[in-house]
């Protein structure tokens, strides 16, 4: 039997000593449920919290009534708590409900209990609150367990795991079940302001464009800015970023931003729009007269030091050109580039396209080869344009179509001609461009008649290496010269010290013929 609250008696199961049958009497709440053995062994099936009740064991005899009560208690496991209703963000220094930490279906019920990052979090006026309730299901008579926290975050809390766990009891005692970790976003006011300038500041340049970017360090980040220019005190209204196009020198400046509702909270950064201005004079083309002087001059004008470089028909030259005096090979295309350091992109160049003219001029040589067969008569010929050379037999006026050309190298070149003379002729050389026609004549002996040779013309190249040799040998000469004189100088040295040694020498000699003069006498007056 068991025992009602009142402690009224309800009978569930009978067995008889001497039957082997059991009767369960009607009781609905155990119909189907109940089974009782050999030993009188009372198994109930499919426990229920109405179980949990003062059953009674009674063995009857025919003289007495023993009775043997127990207490049966039911268990039910809550399930694994979860925080539900979490806020999808805190705020610093305002509280407000974190989450509600919920564990249903317990028998007994169970204690909730908070967790920042491990530690249990205790309630704190204003910073935690804990609100607990508990319910029980009029059916199943299990509860449900829930605890709201009110949290006032920090931003120490950034990253923070927050848990919750449900102590309940269980027949072997008190057990713990904890729930998944939260962590929540929180929101922070920006204390700071910065200002970043894109592309890097140090390499913007004039027609980049600029774009300053605004950041605060709040949580969530300002999304608007005020941004000021340099000179103007108003600021312009943005998203956090505020782009400048096609930016000029008069762009450097001091740039600043601040956040709309604090403007005192300000950062700024110097800009500084780097540029290059190159000027060439003269520039472009330029003809010249061979002999003129033509000054040139590549002025810079930077927002730092540049580089400067001058190259000639693509040739870099060692320093900037000047002409004093202009002759055929300072003909050329000349560019002066500037470049800026550190800064890529910002280069600048411009060209000279230089002409030097000149009308031509003649020189003629004549040379008998060693076999005395042939004479070959050479026309050197300097001028720009480059002049056209005609041979022609002076008298008989025929031209000379078999010659023989140099390259044409800085405005001069030859024509060379060979011939053997049966009789003394008169060749004539015809120089012509576009400036001026110019002729010399040369007197050429016949074959059979020796005659004096004259000099070739000596080439640039020639003249470079004869000037060479010429300085060697002053060279050699003027070291000669200071060897003998440094010779003659010890000559002579060596030659005084000679003589006032010799002086000492007969001077000594004399005293000793004075003193054998002064004993032979002094013996004569003793005799």
């Amino acid at each position: 039997k068991y025992e009602k609250p009142d402690g009224s008696p309800v009978f569930i199961a009978f067995r008889s000593s001497t039957k082997k049958s059991v009767q369960y009497d009607d009781v609905p709440e155990y119909r189907d449920r109940l089974s009782l053995s050999e030993n009188y062994t009372l198994s109930i099936s499919n426990a229920r919290i109405s179980d949990e009740k003062r059953f009674v064991c009674m063995l009857v005899t025919e003289d007495n009534v023993f009775e043997a009560p127990t207490i049966v208690k039911v268990f039910k496991q809550p399930s694994k708590p979860e925080i539900v209703s979490q806020a999808p963000f805190l705020e610093t220094e305002q509280l407000k409900k974190l989450g509600d930490c919920i564990s249903k279906d317990s028998y007994p019920d169970g204690n909730i209990t908070w967790y920042r990052n491990g530690k249990v979090l205790q309630p704190l006026e204003g910073v935690v609150v804990l609100i607990f309730k508990k319910q029980m299901d009029p059916v199943t008579q299990l509860y449900t367990m829930t605890s709201s926290l009110e949290y006032k975050a920090t931003k120490a809390d950034i990253q923070m795991p927050f848990t919750c766990s449900v102590t309940y009891y269980g027949p072997s005692g008190q057990k713990t079940l904890q729930s998944e970790q939260a962590i929540f976003d929180i929101y922070y006011p920006t204390e700071q302001v910065t200002i970043q300038v894109l592309p890097s500041k140090n390499a913007i340049k004039e027609g980049d464009n600029i774009t300053l970017k605004c950041l605060g360090n709040g949580n969530p980040p300002p999304e608007e800015f005020l941004f000021y220019l340099p000179g103007q005190p108003e600021g312009i209204r943005s998203s956090n970023t505020y782009t400048l196009t096609d930016v000029r020198r008069n762009a450097t400046g001091d740039y600043r931003c601040s956040l709309i509702d604090k403007k005192s909270m300000i950062a700024s950064t110097a800009i500084t729009v780097h540029y290059l201005d190159l000027s060439l004079n003269p520039s472009g083309e330029v003809t010249k007269q061979i002999g003129d002087a033509l000054p040139v001059s590549c002025t810079i004008s930077a927002s730092r030091n540049a580089t400067v470089v001058w190259m000639k028909d693509n040739i870099r030259l060692r320093s900037s050109p000047s002409f004093s005096s202009l002759h055929y090979q300072d003909a050329g295309n000349y560019v002066c580039e500037t470049a800026l350091q550190d800064v890529e992109g910002l280069k600048k160049r411009e060209s000279l396209t230089l002409i030097v003219e000149g009308k031509p001029q003649i020189k003629m040589t004549k040379k008998t080869d060693p076999s005395g067969l042939s004479k070959t008569i050479i026309c050197h010929v300097e001028g720009f344009p480059k002049p056209a050379i005609q041979w022609t037999i002076t008298g008989s006026g025929s031209v000379i179509n078999q010659t023989e050309e140099s390259p044409y190298i800085n405005g001069r070149y030859y024509s060379k001609i060979i011939i053997s003379p049966e009789e003394n002729v008169t060749l004539t050389c015809t120089a012509e461009n576009q400036l001026e026609r110019t002729v010399n004549s040369l007197n050429v002996s016949a074959i059979s008649i020796p005659e004096h040779d004259e000099a070739d013309e000596i080439s640039d190249e020639n003249r470079e290496k004869v000037n060479d040799q010429a300085k060697l040998i002053v060279g050699i000469v003027v070291g000669l010269l200071l060897a003998a004189l440094v010779a003659g100088v010890v000559y002579w040295l060596y030659m005084k010290k000679s003589k006032t040694a010799s002086k000492h020498v007969n001077k000594d000699l004399g005293n000793l013929e004075e003193n054998k003069k002064l004993e032979e006498n002094n013996h004569k007056t003793e005799a």
